[in-house]
């Protein structure tokens, strides 16, 4: 598996991707049809993307500053309709649309973060003999002001499920996928660790994956693990979501967030790894407001009966009306994955702006690292990403880039009565709703 590291600046970053956008000729002619711009210069690029993607542009000077104009900026981010949505969905045009956000994301964390630090990049791709080819760009920042680690993860991987992958995927989709299917998958993963141990980690991601050419759907989500509870910052960031959500459908936050509380569970310690947001998974379809609205494994396996039965007895105008509503309800799932993409800074940066300045103590700062612990657990033990990559021979290094720079672990640590370290269990035995 060949890789290469390399450290750019945020301008450096930005002007590298910016070029190769350039070059891109799916992206550029989306972005023209999109803005009508017909040139491919920087100056001509940068206002079509600004019309069509606009969380893709780093942030403009004087916005990275005073909490104040960090919170403006984030509150118009967030505002932002889901008109805005990015073009007809393609593989490669998804694929450029993560490399593009992976960018922009580094390079406006690196300046948040001030230390001077920057993201390194370290490129790679699978190895030619095997079955499955790929290639990813994993970009990490150590040792910042206020990030401990942040790690921002693309990859890319077309090639054929392998046994494990198959039966497992059969087993959630309620269809049987041979191995040697051809498969899809491309996905942003970010997870940003803070030193300050009154800032919460930070994980979050958007994927597609594809089987067969013609069935993909899309995953996600974003969520927050804290060492100490500040509910108003747990409460701004889930309105952040729910507001996202219900520009799509009244059902879809109550349903996310209810699928995250139940995926970020370890039983073997009866609770929960965080606090939540939003998790979404078999994603495929977003019906119009008024119509249900269902997704998850079940919700895939009965889609996927119910298409079956639908297609089998559909004719004429009823089967292609059928059809643009599915498409209609595909690109409706595209629009809101990439606006959960776009609300990931302004959903975290202002709760970072508000507690950095806090002082903290030596204690805190160790019961820190034993929530970290709880952190590493969930995601060697249960985690379906870490499963998903090992069992395709995934890369470990990026794979295991989520894992906290220090962790410690202590026999049997019970928090005091009544203190802030016991409020924190109290919460995570049991979730609720915080908006």
């Amino acid at each position: 598996m060949a890789a290469s590291i390399v450290a750019h600046s945020p301008a450096q970053s930005h002007t590298v991707t910016r070029l190769a956008a350039l070059r891109s000729p799916t992206s550029v002619r989306e972005c023209q049809l999109r803005s009508g711009v017909p040139a491919l210069n920087a100056r001509r690029w940068t206002r079509a993307v600004r019309r069509c993607q606009p969380w893709l542009l780093p942030a403009r000077r004087g916005y990275i500053g005073t909490r104040a104009s960090v919170e403006q900026r984030d509150v118009a981010a967030a505002s932002t309709p889901a008109a805005a949505c990015p073009p007809a969905f393609s593989k490669d045009g998804f694929e450029q649309l993560l490399l593009d956000l992976q960018t922009a994301i580094c390079d406006e964390s690196a300046a948040r973060d001030g230390s001077g630090e920057v993201f390194i990049e370290d490129r790679w791709e699978r190895d030619p003999s095997d079955p499955s080819a790929g290639y990813g760009i994993t970009r990490v920042l150590e040792g910042g002001r206020v990030l401990e680690k942040a790690a921002a993860n693309v990859s890319i991987v077309r090639g054929q499920l392998s046994e494990a992958r198959a039966k497992a995927m059969s087993a959630r989709q309620g269809r049987q996928l041979a191995p040697g299917t051809p498969y899809f998958a491309g996905a942003l993963s970010l997870v940003f660790h803070s030193a300050h141990p009154l800032i919460p980690t930070f994980r979050s991601d958007i994927r597609y994956l594809e089987v067969d050419g013609q069935n993909g759907w899309f995953g996600g989500g974003a969520d927050l693990t804290p060492s100490y509870l500040f509910p108003s910052d747990i409460s701004e960031f889930h309105a952040v979501y729910r507001t996202l959500c219900q520009r799509y459908h009244p059902a879809l936050y109550p349903a996310a967030k209810a699928l995250c509380d139940k995926y970020f569970y370890l039983p073997a310690r009866k609770e929960h790894r965080g606090v939540g947001g939003i998790f979404f998974d078999d994603l495929d379809c977003i019906p119009p407001p008024d119509a249900p609205l269902s997704f998850g494994a079940a919700a895939a396996n009965a889609a996927g009966a119910a298409g079956a039965a639908g297609a089998a007895g559909a004719t004429g105008a009823a089967g292609a009306a059928g059809a643009a509503a599915d498409e209609a309800g595909f690109e409706r799932a595209y629009g809101f994955t990439m606006d959960v993409a776009r609300g990931f800074m302004g959903s975290f940066w202002p709760i970072v702006e508000r507690r950095r300045g806090s002082q903290y103590s030596e204690a805190q700062r160790q019961w820190q690292l034993l929530r970290r612990g709880r952190y590493l657990e969930f995601n060697l033990l249960y985690d379906r990403g870490v499963k998903f990559g090992m069992d395709g021979n995934g890369r470990v290094e990026s794979i295991m880039v989520s894992a906290p720079p220090l962790i410690a672990w202590r026999y049997n640590v019970q928090p005091e009565p009544d203190s802030p370290e016991a409020e924190l269990v109290e919460v995570l035995k049991a979730p609720r709703d915080w908006t």
